[in-house]
């Protein structure tokens, strides 16, 4: 079973969420925050695997609950919530460790997929929405870290892959591209998040377009 702690203000929401994931055969839901720091001690209680954590919340938001769950557990997984998808603080969560991200109007298929991606140690990066999200900052010129010198440590095929992860696509989708074994790209990612001192794929693709090796558009 895959354990997923709600995060979110509003308590329609959270029931709401509950229902859906809870009539999941493979989901179960082992609690409810209502705002960030709630949602740090009840991670550091129940060690879920999935936290769905809401942006805009009273007290302590989203984005500063990530960044101190992820910085107390880096194996920890969080999927933003958010209502719309040019929402600024949903970027700087993926710059601090969240896993990826769901508009709130998903469906239950989705939100459960969203789940279940996150679980399996996956970033939710496939959805148009997420590349444009991070297209937009990019442009908007988020900030960039002064870390060109360490895209020279790549490879040229560990380069091409991280290209393609920034893209949205999956290990598999990838191997297909490369015409290559899954097994080798997934080699290729972890080295390539190794070399760049990185968490998750998340993380990874942010890189790509902070640096420049993926442009808005592209």
């Amino acid at each position: 079973m895959i354990r997923v702690l709600i995060v979110d203000d509003q308590v329609m929401v959270r029931e709401g969420f509950s229902v859906l994931l809870n009539a999941m055969p493979d989901i179960e839901v082992v609690g409810e925050a209502v705002n960030g720091r709630d949602a740090v001690a009840q991670v550091a209680a129940l060690h879920p695997d999935v936290v769905l954590m809401d942006i805009r919340m009273p007290e302590v938001n989203g984005l500063d609950a990530t960044r101190e769950i992820v910085a107390a557990d880096a194996d920890a997984k969080v999927l933003v919530l958010t209502t719309f998808d040019l929402d600024e603080y949903v970027y700087q969560a993926l710059r601090v460790g969240a896993s990826g991200f769901l508009l709130k109007d998903a469906s239950a298929g989705q939100l459960a997929e969203g789940v279940r991606i996150v679980a399996s140690g996956e970033a939710l990066l496939a959805p148009t929405v997420t590349k444009r999200l991070i297209s937009e900052f990019s442009r908007l010129g988020a900030p960039r870290p002064p870390a060109q010198d360490r895209v020279a440590d790549l490879t040229e095929r560990e380069t091409e892959v991280l290209v393609l992860v920034a893209q949205g696509l999956s290990n598999g989708e990838i191997a297909a591209h490369l015409v290559v074994a899954e097994s080798t790209i997934k080699t290729h990612v972890s080295r390539i998040l190794v070399k760049l001192g990185l968490r998750d794929r998340t993380q990874a693709a942010v890189f790509a377009y902070e640096t420049g090796l993926v442009t808005p558009g592209l």
